[in-house]
């Protein structure tokens, strides 16, 4: 397969840089002073292309590579993918669901836990000196409160099984209710949020579900409330979220999304009861491994013939 051409659209991962560049003829999209030069160039020998949940492969270059065939996404997220196109033509696309599960679900606890319990502040304080002019303040309990997750797909299904560990109710809201569970459903994502005190933002972004988490929602949730997103930057409105948190409308918030990554509202950066980390939800050397080897299997799978591992379109 080593004259089959991939795209590699950025430096995901050393890992998989390494694995493609033995395997196929590699081509680092990132590197290219002029990329839309560089792909008249060479669109005759791309066959693959690899993206992810933040670079990922738009229409316009699925119309340059005409020998295009599939699309592996270093993600599970494939909205920076323009699925349509890729149907028309019958370019396939797959992407890396399961194995990231765990790490993201114990993220969003570990969110919970930091906005409540005040961690970063908590560290702030011992090592700026603080803790010698007297006790921190008290903060708020993560046990026992209630969670509604927006999604129950298998990382909202994670995060519900983590919390009850936590005597926590589970509300939830998606399109339809879920067989074979006990939690509460919600028909609407404002009737979720106004009896839960903790929202977990864990389903796929769609063009219906971006800003699912609105100003009417945030309101519903209130100035007790805590909101943690470990989906997509878009399902929140940003501007409306930082609005709400600046003025005490909105108790908390960690976030491990936004809108314009890597570009974060500087008003978020002074404020106590928000939890910032930049986009890691599936950031572990053990997980990130199992990530490129679905992609590379997936590869391999195609121009193989036989059955793709994880197939999207």
């Amino acid at each position: 397969m080593e004259s089959i051409g991939v795209l590699l659209m950025a430096p995901f991962n050393s890992y998989l840089d390494q694995e493609l560049d033995k395997r196929f003829k590699l081509f680092r999209y990132w590197t290219q002073p002029n990329p839309k030069e560089f792909v008249a160039q060479h669109a005759e020998v791309i066959r693959a292309a690899v993206g992810n949940a933040t670079v990922g492969v738009d229409g316009v270059l699925i119309d340059a590579l005409r020998k295009l065939e599939i699309i592996s996404s270093f993600s599970v997220g494939v909205d920076k993918i323009d699925l349509k196109k890729c149907g028309e033509k019958g370019i396939r696309v797959t992407n890396t669901p399961d194995v990231l599960t765990d790490d993201v679900a114990d993220l969003a606890i570990g969110l919970a836990l930091a906005v409540l319990r005040q961690i970063s502040v908590c560290d702030r304080y011992v090592r700026n000196g603080l803790w010698k002019n007297g006790d921190f303040k008290l903060t708020t309990k993560f046990s026992g409160k209630r969670v509604g997750i927006i999604g129950l797909g298998r990382i909202g299904q994670a995060i519900a099984q983590r919390a009850e560990a936590f005597d926590c109710p589970i509300n939830y809201y998606s399109r339809s209710p879920k067989a074979n569970t006990n939690y509460e459903y919600y028909p609407s994502v404002i009737e979720l949020a106004s009896n839960s005190d903790i929202l977990v933002v864990a389903c796929a972004l769609t063009p219906e579900t971006r800003h699912i988490v609105n100003r009417q929602v945030m309101e519903a949730l209130g100035p007790k409330g805590v909101l943690i997103n470990i989906g997509r930057g878009g399902h929140v409105d940003e501007p409306e979220l930082v609005s709400a948190l600046v003025e005490g409308r909105l108790g908390g918030a960690g976030l491990d999304v936004f809108e314009n990554e890597p570009h974060v509202s500087e008003q978020l950066f002074g404020l106590d009861n928000v939890v910032l980390l930049p986009h890691v939800g599936s950031g572990t050397e053990e997980t990130r491994k199992q990530m490129a080897d679905l992609v590379l299997g997936n590869l391999e799978a195609h121009f193989s013939g036989k059955p793709l591992l994880t197939r999207v379109v």
